[in-house]
């Protein structure tokens, strides 16, 4: 076991948490914290919490790091579960903190991790770097610490939404899409799921429909539709699943030829506006069969087969207005018309 002792300052702050400051080198911080890339178990758990690497932007700043007259005044902040040991010295605001390593007590990186991974290619340069550090009692206090930390610059915000399920105690404005990005990850991840390993998130780029977009048609829903009124069900979080999952499941079978080997860009059906516009047709049918069934919505879906257009063609919305397949966008103006569209052939 390698052990670190700094002389550090100890600010005062919180009284549930203990945050020091002290230098040190950037191989030293890279010994005794982890970057811990957010990523998927094979059972679909969340694990880690940090964005990919920029290359470019590590290289900008290695270039600049490696002049004799670099600074860095911005602090490195590294989050602590264990290992840590804490000597105030009474009265003062000094303490000598003592940080015992091995491959299960490591910190974690929170912020800073293109400054460090920056330094971490320069062996030979003897630089130190400020570190702020937090001892935190849990991983998911770790997670919270780093989402609040970074909310306000700019982080990913699919990155922030990814990681919000597994957080509680949350600011209302982000704890609000929680339940959201709870249903568009168990959409994802699940094996149960229609849309399973569809999504497009941090942890499965491949994916090919937007998160945000689901994250948009669920939170419409919870405000005011099926996903609200299922809300109230003593399996509620089941129901809105199932019914979620069984309505693409019965999008997929209706519209085959627009769903597979398919993106985005070759079917509006899979982009943002087609699943939008699906999202106010899976309320419109559950409103008038009080149904999460799957047959129920195909049959629903079926009527429109004819008069959709999601590959080629124009889709005809009447009054002489004609627009080409390709030429609706993920915007307000164009899924709420196409979704009335669709909406009025149903109930005609």
């Amino acid at each position: 076991m390698t052990k670190y002792i700094y002389n550090a300052l100890i600010p005062k702050q919180s009284t549930q948490f203990t945050v020091f400051s002290f230098c040190a080198r950037a191989s030293d911080i890279i010994d005794f914290a982890q970057i811990d890339r957010i990523g998927r178990q094979e059972d679909g758990a969340l694990t880690g919490f940090q964005r990919p690497q920029v290359a470019n932007h590590i290289d900008e700043i290695r270039a600049y790091l490696s002049k004799d007259e670099a600074v860095l005044p911005n602090s490195v902040v590294v989050a602590f579960t264990s290992g840590v040991t804490v000597s105030k010295t009474p009265n003062t605001g000094v303490a000598t903190v003592t940080i015992d390593v091995d491959e299960h007590t490591k910190g974690f990186i929170v912020d800073g991790q293109q400054r460090l991974t920056a330094l971490s290619g320069l062996p030979d340069k003897k630089f130190e770097v400020f570190v702020s550090a937090i001892l935190c009692g849990s991983e998911e206090e770790l997670r919270k610490q780093f989402i609040l930390i970074n909310n306000t610059r700019p982080l990913p915000k699919t990155l922030i939404y990814e990681l919000l399920p597994s957080v509680s105690g949350l600011p209302h404005r982000l704890s609000s899409r929680s339940t959201a990005a709870e249903l568009v990850e168990r959409l994802n991840y699940s094996k149960e799921s229609s849309l399973y390993g569809q999504i497009n998130q941090h942890t499965n780029p491949k994916g090919l429909i937007k998160d945000t977009v689901v994250q948009k048609l669920i939170m419409n829903s919870l405000n005011g539709g099926a996903l609200r009124e299922l809300s109230s069900a003593p399996d509620s979080k089941i129901q809105q699943f199932k019914i979620l999952s069984n309505f693409f499941s019965a999008v997929q079978k209706t519209f085959p030829s627009a769903w597979l080997d398919h993106t985005p860009r070759t079917s509006r059906l899979l982009h943002g506006v087609g699943i939008m516009s699906m999202g106010y047709v899976m309320e419109h049918l559950y409103s008038i069969s009080n149904s999460t069934n799957e047959q129920k919505f195909q049959t629903g879906l079926e009527k429109l087969i004819k008069h959709c257009t999601w590959t080629e063609g124009h889709w005809e919305f009447g009054y002489e207005n004609k627009r080409p397949w390709n030429g609706l966008q993920f915007v307000p103006r164009d899924y709420l018309e196409l979704s009335q569209h669709l909406i009025r052939l149903l109930k005609s």
